[in-house]
């Protein structure tokens, strides 16, 4: 069969036109999954619950997942020393504060685990009992930043982790200075966490010396966002809200919380209570 001149030109654009729309398309994919803000309809469907794999009671656990990517090996704003010093330091400061807390209410389980995440998710602490001196030994032992920025695994392997706690009360705290580079969007396991765990599982994000609205999606699922530009915001931020959302909200979970041992110090519940209560009380 002859074609015509006007036949091959026919052809010939509509062959350019596809060979446009498939770069276009792979452009396009590429540019989400370095903002780590691909399409929703990227994702399954996500309706089945999560389970727990023991027997759930009062308390709370705590997963940490900390930034050791490259760009942690450079100097925040306002600091002198590289951000990767600042934000061990100031999760240490932070859970100071477990201290004196289990102190007051023993037989009230608090489980702390800390993970760190480059290109991919290293556990240094399991979810487990909290240990100062185990965490302390984790964070000074870190390796050198280095690689990408996995969020969204990050994420999914700590909830999966606090599905075998045993604690009804579950949150993430992420600290990071960069956007999602490697494996899942935090976007859509944000999503999908607040879908299966009917917000159960509580997120919050630190944006270390970097726009907190890269983030926004968390606010989506009902977590917290909080900016820090510097050490001093770091450790603000971790404070208000470690101490003051999740060790104060562990205070009110009911009548059935074990009573304060200490209370000639004056080590009540209303000494750690915040005075901004949770936006999204359980």
């Amino acid at each position: 069969m002859a074609f015509t001149r006007s036949d091959r030109r026919r052809r010939r654009g509509i062959i350019w036109l596809s060979v446009i729309l498939v770069a276009f398309f792979f452009m396009r994919r590429g540019a989400q999954q370095r903002s780590g803000d691909e399409q929703p309809a990227a994702e399954p469907a996500v309706t089945k619950k999560y389970v727990a794999e023991r027997d759930e009671g009062l308390g709370a656990s705590v997963a940490i997942l900390l930034d050791n990517s490259g760009s942690m090996k450079e100097v925040a704003k306002g600091d002198r020393r590289p951000k990767y010093l600042v934000a061990r330091e100031a999760i240490e400061a932070m859970l100071s504060t477990t201290d004196s807390f289990v102190a007051r209410q023993p037989d009230f389980p608090v489980n702390v685990g800390l993970y760190q995440f480059a290109s991919g998710v290293k556990p240094l602490v399991p979810l487990i009992a909290y240990d100062r001196m185990r965490l302390r030994q984790a964070l000074e032992s870190m390796p050198f930043p280095d690689g990408g920025t996995a969020i969204g695994d990050a994420m999914d392997a700590a909830r999966a982790d606090l599905y075998r706690a045993g604690t009804i009360r579950k949150y993430i705290v992420v600290v990071t200075d960069g956007q999602n580079t490697d494996g899942r969007s935090p976007r859509s396991v944000a999503r999908e966490i607040q879908q299966r765990s009917e917000g159960a599982v509580r997120m919050y994000f630190v944006a270390f010396d970097i726009d907190a609205s890269q983030f926004d999606f968390v606010r989506d699922v009902r977590g917290e966002v909080l900016e820090a530009r510097n050490g001093i915001a770091l450790r603000a931020g971790l404070d208000s809200i470690y101490r003051g959302r999740i060790l104060a909200e562990s205070m009110n979970a009911g009548e059935t919380l074990p009573p304060a041992r200490d209370t000639a110090a004056g080590a009540t519940a209303d000494s750690l209570r915040s005075p901004t209560r949770s936006r999204n009380p359980k």
